[in-house]
């Protein structure tokens, strides 16, 4: 017995026949808007990084009028301006004033506005929506109208040229911003937690530090960093109500390379990357959750 196999015939015109492309799905980029995406991106980054780069070049020029012939920098390069910040000024004692007023004012700024939040979120008692709105009409209250009423009350309290002073200062700007911040993003924490803290027997303030706050650490973040960048950056109130230079702030701390006829631009830039390294260490600790706290923050009202 013998078997015949039968072989289909192929179309030699259809094995020629190119593959049709796979489609796009909805939602998936092309090639060309993936490279013009990728591309924007790129010179976003270029455009955000230069100014960081241009203070950094500007520090290695020896002489305080290179930023008027920057081109001359590359042949004489020196990291003297580092030495000089370093050695011959009080940068040491601004450094310890900055991290004491700008750690005091994130924890203190943080626990308050964290409180509030969390009160206003969970809590129905009388006038709670307008607590939140009071909070907000203290910030619309220029800093040259709160300079002179601030500074009579630190007077009666002996508060002029202290930390704690500058540290109360600070907060009452954080605090209502954060105080927001933080009762939105509670929002969106199931309150179905706190029930079951309450039926675990934990009081209102053990299921707070308990249950709530481990889930609110991406708010948290934010909060801090804002807290952390106000007060690190600020000028006003740090120059009028401290008053021995040794409790400088790094930002009060750059005006004194500045008199009325002369400005030591590079001794400048050079203070400031020393500056921005604390700032980046901050962020670095705290990005991880930035982006989920901005944006969780808002979803509710």
């Amino acid at each position: 017995m013998t078997t015949t196999t039968v072989e289909n015939p192929v179309n030699e015109k259809d094995s020629a026949k190119p593959a049709a492309p796979r489609p796009v799905r909805r939602g998936e980029n092309s090639r060309g808007t993936s490279v013009v995406s990728h591309g924007i991106l790129i010179v976003a980054s270029l455009i955000a990084l230069f100014p960081v780069a241009w203070l950094v070049f500007l520090s290695l020029g020896p002489d305080k009028d290179d930023y008027l012939h920057p081109g001359g920098i590359w042949k004489k390069m020196t990291l003297d301006n580092y030495t000089f910040v370093l050695q011959e000024t009080k940068v040491f004692d601004w450094l310890t004033s900055t991290m004491i007023v700008t750690l005091g004012t994130t924890l203190i700024g943080v626990v308050i506005s964290a409180t509030t939040g969390y009160a206003v979120s969970r809590m129905r008692f009388p006038g709670y929506k307008k607590f939140m709105w009071v909070l907000l009409v203290t910030q619309m209250f220029p800093v040259a109208v709160l300079m002179v009423p601030m500074y009579q009350i630190l007077s009666e309290v002996q508060l002029i040229d202290n930390y704690l002073g500058l540290i109360l200062v600070y907060c009452s700007t954080t605090v209502p911003y954060c105080a927001w911040l933080m009762k939105g993003y509670f929002d969106t924490i199931p309150f179905e937690i706190d029930e079951a803290g309450r039926v675990d027997g934990l009081s209102p303030f053990g299921t707070f530090a308990r249950l709530i706050l481990p889930l609110a650490k991406p708010g948290l973040a934010v909060a801090a960093f804002y807290s952390f960048l106000t007060a690190f950056g600020e000028v006003a109130f740090a120059s009028t109500f401290m008053l021995s230079d040794t409790k400088y702030t790094f930002a009060v701390g750059l005006q004194t390379f500045v008199s009325e006829h002369d400005a030591q631009r590079n001794l400048m830039a050079a203070t400031a990357v020393l500056i921005a390294i604390p700032v980046s260490a901050f962020f670095y600790f705290v990005q991880k959750n930035l982006v989920t706290g901005l944006t969780a923050g808002g979803t509710k009202g």
